[in-house]
């Protein structure tokens, strides 16, 4: 029997989600028409599979507009939604996924969801489609991550079906399979086949047509970024429960319901998102959001009286992004610089969360890029990290690290951030190193690709606000080679290699030595520091109901046609 999302959100609570808020209406209370969602993230593209969309939080902005056959949801996991439609591995010689999209799925401008826009994932994401660059071939589309996508040898689809048979190669299996074609990553295929001026994306990708295909893949880079202009929603339809209404830096995402939805109709018709960049201090405090789900001392002095608040960890990894090149040119110097950090006061001031467990997520300094801080592999994988607890400055200067300037850029307003880069500028001072804050409002992680920056601090691949999950993909993909997540342009192929043995290998013993040589080779090459789990201030109004902590990427939004907020 098809669930609906509304069911499906009861058995998440009942299954024990990070926090939730389930506040009563009395009778003689109204329903408020609309919801003032604020969230750390930055509204920068429709697009969560592009390298931009992925880097600045779209998953969790559009997650009930963008939909796919599975959500992350609030405890990290992938979720199956099967109001877009099924998923299922089948028997045979090569891992083989059978997707069939729900016969009532129709676009919020009335074209069916199709197979089509399992063709222009798959090729945006798989790598396969390339063109000549300055160095040999470079990819057409800037994609985040070719994670499991890479691994697929094709998709077989007839144009405008409902049914999709997805077959990778046949030396490769992908165990987290759940990750691919979700939502943020489904993106109307039809619109970028109208806008590039092709007949259709899956005639283009078969018969490998290379001008159409770039075309598509300059619509796909660019064509769903928004801007501070107007929002040219023709190129912006809806899967889902939510559509866009319009978007300005004054007034924020509007949201409202979308009437082609063919699901359960949105419980409140108007969600307006404020973003990282708007004033957040002010919105809550003339009244204008009924949720808040931000980076926990990240909005100074913001007044939260009238509101359930918690303080949670997060699945985001808070992290120092180095640069390979200028001053981090060498892993000596990327290692001084991780000695003199002083990891675990920064966890003691600025990482705690306090709701947190007594043990497992966000009890510690995070000592793992790729291995979650509650997994029962993490306490034996973590050894590698002991010598840099931080703090070490004799040391830092003895490894070469004098005389250094080094620019930390992330997405201000951020308190939190910037009580960060102070600490580890203080800290760093007396070995002859010179850390300076590189802040700034219209900051992006690709700064630290132009040699803008020497690091990039924020969460879990480059992200402002929420990120993570508990399959990792995001945080393994941000340090393989050649990755659009991977903004420091680190590389090693034996990393590359343990990535790929770990997606495919599900063998305890295996995969505990696997993890144990990553770790040990990423604190020897350190091309990021992990801090700690990034924590997270989430908060539901008084009157709010149905308001699940979604501390992920997804973000709490991950249900907002659920939310109802009576006054």
């Amino acid at each position: 029997m098809k669930q609906s999302l509304a069911a499906r959100l009861i058995g998440a609570v009942a299954a024990g989600t990070v926090a939730a808020t389930v506040v009563a209406g009395c009778s003689s209370q109204n329903q408020v028409p609309s919801i003032g969602y604020a969230v750390d993230a930055v509204i920068a593209s429709y697009n969560g599979g592009s390298t931009l969309g992925a880097s600045t939080g779209s998953n969790a902005v559009f997650a009930r507009v963008l939909t796919g056959f599975f959500y992350t949801g609030p405890d990290g996991q992938q979720v199956a939604d099967t109001d877009v439609g099924t998923a299922k591995e089948v028997p045979g010689e090569a891992q083989t996924i059978q997707y069939r999209l729900s016969a009532d799925g129709v676009y919020s401008d009335g074209v069916p969801t199709s197979c089509d826009d399992l063709v222009l994932a798959w090729a945006a994401h798989s790598g396969r489609y390339t063109k000549p660059g300055d160095r040999g071939q470079v990819p057409l589309f800037d994609a985040a991550s070719t994670a499991g996508y890479a691994d697929i040898e094709r998709v077989d689809c007839q144009t405008g079906s409902k049914d999709a048979t997805v077959v990778f190669r046949g030396d490769r299996h992908y165990l987290p399979w759940r990750n691919l074609f979700t939502a943020g990553e489904l993106m109307p295929a039809h619109v970028a086949a109208r806008v590039a001026n092709v007949p259709n994306v899956v005639t283009a990708v078969q018969s490998g047509d290379q001008a159409s295909l770039q075309r598509i893949a300059d619509f796909w880079n660019n064509g769903w970024t928004i801007g501070s202009g107007k929002v040219d929603l023709s190129r912006f339809p809806s899967s889902g429960p939510y559509r866009i209404d319009s978007f300005s830096d004054k007034d924020g995402l509007v949201l409202v319901a979308n009437e082609r939805w063919w699901g359960n109709k949105p419980e409140t018709g108007r969600i307006v998102v404020y973003p990282k960049t708007a004033d957040l201090k002010a919105k809550v405090g003339d009244n204008a959001v009924g949720v808040v789900d931000i980076g926990a001392g990240s909005v100074k002095d913001i007044n939260l009286d009238g509101f359930s608040v918690r303080s949670v960890p997060g699945r985001g990894a808070e992290q120092l992004v180095l640069g390979t090149g200028g001053v981090f040119g060498s892993a000596d110097a990327r290692r001084a610089f991780a000695l003199c950090v002083p990891r675990q006061a920064l966890f003691d001031k600025l990482g705690k969360a306090k709701d947190a467990p007594k043990t497992g997520l966000g009890t510690a300094p995070l000592n793992s890029r790729i291995t979650q801080q509650d997994s029962l592999f993490y306490p034996a994988v973590i050894g590698a990290a002991d010598k840099y607890r931080g703090g070490d400055t004799t040391a830092a200067a003895a490894s070469g690290g004098s005389n250094t300037t080094i620019r930390v850029g992330y997405v201000r307003p951020d308190e939190r951030r910037t009580q960060t880069v102070q600490l580890i500028a203080e800290a760093c001072k007396s070995a002859g190193i010179n850390v300076v804050d590189a802040g700034s409002a219209d900051f992006t992680p690709s700064q630290l690709t132009e040699g803008k920056v020497d690091a990039v601090l924020g969460s879990t691949a480059s992200a402002p606000g929420p990120a993570g999950s508990q399959t990792g993909v995001a945080a393994s993909s941000a340090l393989r080679t050649g990755s659009g997540l991977n903004f420091g342009r680190y590389g090693n192929g034996r990393y590359d290699s343990i990535t790929d043995q770990l997606a495919g290998d599900d063998n305890s013993t295996t995969t505990l030595n696997l993890r144990t040589e990553a770790e040990n080779l990423l604190w020897a090459d350190m091309p990021s520091i992990p801090l700690f789990v990034t924590p997270r201030t989430i908060a539901f109004g008084n009157g709010l109901q149905n308001g699940i902590a979604g501390p992920t990427q997804a973000g709490t939004g991950w249900n907002m046609d659920r939310w109802v907020l009576k006054r």
